[in-house]
């Protein structure tokens, strides 16, 4: 079994950050939006290099996946998504469409560290 990096989403932001994932992607009209230059991507546009999925310590229906992604025209960045009964359905179908070899063979961040 691989050693948990971290049991909070932030410190795995800021360790991609520090090697060029910088871009906050959000979910708006079926579209994954860049917050800095508002253009738009579609599933087919994204590639996910890692994500991790954490539950909350003191709230098990607290969930999240942290996706770190790169885009077709190379823009790198970060989505955090909440999942389990909380989640929003239309951003989980968004990420469903991704193609499947869109996903890196070592997506699982955990099996990263």
């Amino acid at each position: 079994m691989k050693k948990e990096y971290s049991k909070h989403e932030t410190d795995y932001i800021k360790k991609y950050e520090n090697e060029g994932y910088k871009s906050n992607f959000l979910f708006s009209n079926n579209s994954l939006i860049d917050s800095e230059t508002k253009h738009e991507y579609k599933p087919e546009d994204i590639i996910i290099v890692a994500h991790h999925r954490y539950e909350g310590m003191s709230d098990p229906d607290d969930m999240s996946i942290l996706y770190i992604i790169e885009t077709k025209d190379n823009v790198k960045g970060t989505h955090l998504i909440g999942y389990g009964p909380t989640a929003d359905l239309e951003e989980a179908e968004f990420f469903k469409d991704i193609p499947e070899d869109n996903y890196s063979n070592n997506a699982d961040i955990s099996e990263l560290t």
